[in-house]
């Protein structure tokens, strides 16, 4: 398996048990959850390893690099894909407020009172739901 698939299949793992329903572009289904994950989102700015939605609006990205892959970098590329969202797309702000950047260790980009949680709180789908209503 290639250090790129292992990466994704964790990334799932992890968003799964966060509560977030992991889906392709080809099977979205907005509705099949409150938190929606969409792996391969092509945005106006390139393709975002993860778009998630929040109450079926796009509300940030998650990047995923190989474990052991330095993190430097990423953190801009992200903050590309948060404003390059297309605007027929549903999402709650330009620039989209969250990314998460994945690799050999994480990095968050959000709201400070966000910063200190684990996958698992700081990115549930209702989590983000309560903070953006």
């Amino acid at each position: 398996m290639k250090p790129e698939e292992k990466a994704r299949q964790k990334i799932d793992q992890l968003l799964e048990s966060a509560g977030w329903k992991v889906q392709n572009l080809r099977e979205l289904d907005l509705g099949s959850s409150l938190g929606v994950a969409v792996r391969e989102f092509p945005l106006e700015s390139g393709t975002a390893d993860y778009l998630l939605f929040a109450d079926r609006r796009a509300v940030g990205v998650v990047e995923a690099k190989p474990e052991g892959t330095t993190l430097s970098g990423v953190a801009e590329q992200s903050a590309v894909y948060l404003a390059g969202v297309p605007k027929e797309i549903p999402h709650v702000q330009e620039p989209l407020p969250f990314a998460y950047e994945l690799g050999g260790y994480s990095h968050f980009t959000g709201p400070k009172h966000l910063k200190n949680g684990s996958l698992r709180k700081t990115l549930s789908g209702e989590g983000l739901r309560i903070y953006l209503l």
